[in-house]
């Protein structure tokens, strides 16, 4: 993005030079505007035509985080992914309660409320908007979060792919809201009790529940696709739920809403 941001103050400067000797009368009868313009397309265009070519290859930036855990006693965690690869997994270290590569820079914000630490992670805007920024090796997080407590956690993606691996973590509510996206969530393992909500537009969305946790789930859909694993969820009234939900130790309240897609839950 650096080298976006020196190709737009170049174009920027030699446009307002041009300008202002126009205005002195340097070029004289010559129309200024007449040039500019295609000399700036041309510019543009050799510009985006270069990145896809892959002259920019190997000029990402990554950004490397890590949020301390401070003590606290559970935590809340919302990561705002608009286009790109997300990897969410059980990878922050002992005393993190993040810990990640931020392909594209992250913009963090932390903030305590007694035992409770709220993390909020979201995507940088850049101040001009230019195609090449949003590549995948641009636009690629892995964002490892603590397995030390209780967690709720929020995910908001646009376009792109989502690989979200909670087996490990003790998330107890997830919010999952995404767009015209590929996402493949595994739910936790040993969280005791977790309530999932699931929203998608257009949008590919494949659930795994672990072995050994039971499942009650709610489904409500558009134009899309549904597949669920009536062996171990068999349809009862309006949900799909594991014969000993009521008595399991591990169980999952999953409720998923969607547009236009596919659900497959296994």
């Amino acid at each position: 993005m650096r080298r976006a941001g020196f190709f737009w103050g170049i174009i920027l400067l030699v446009v307002g030079l041009a300008l202002l000797l126009d205005n002195f009368g340097v070029f004289g009868s010559i129309q200024i505007w007449s040039i500019l313009w295609p000399a700036g397309l041309i510019l543009l265009g050799a510009w985006i035509l270069w990145g896809a070519l892959g002259g920019r290859r190997g000029s990402a930036e990554v950004e490397t985080l890590a949020l301390p855990l401070e003590g606290a006693a559970q935590a809340r965690v919302k990561i705002g992914h608009g286009a790109g690869r997300l990897v969410v997994n059980a990878d922050a270290g002992p005393g993190q309660v993040v810990a990640g590569r931020f392909g594209g820079g992250v913009d963090p914000s932390v903030t305590r409320e007694g035992d409770l630490l709220r993390v909020k992670l979201r995507m940088p805007e850049p101040t001009i908007f230019v195609p090449w920024v949003w590549g995948p090796e641009e636009r690629t997080w892995e964002v490892g979060l603590t397995r030390e407590v209780p967690l709720t956690l929020k995910l908001e993606t646009g376009a792109g792919e989502t690989l979200a691996d909670l087996r490990e973590l003790r998330v107890t509510a997830l919010e999952l809201n995404t767009g015209a996206s590929s996402t493949e969530l595994t739910l936790p393992a040993h969280a005791g009790q977790t309530r999932a909500q699931i929203h998608g537009g257009a949008a590919s969305v494949v659930i795994h529940i672990p072995e050994g946790v039971a499942a009650r789930i709610d489904y409500q859909g558009g134009v899309s696709s549904f597949n669920v694993d009536t062996a171990r969820f068999p349809r009862q009234d309006r949900y799909y739920q594991s014969p000993n939900y009521e008595t399991a130790e591990h169980r999952v309240d999953l409720s998923v809403e969607m547009g236009v897609g596919s659900v497959e839950i296994r």
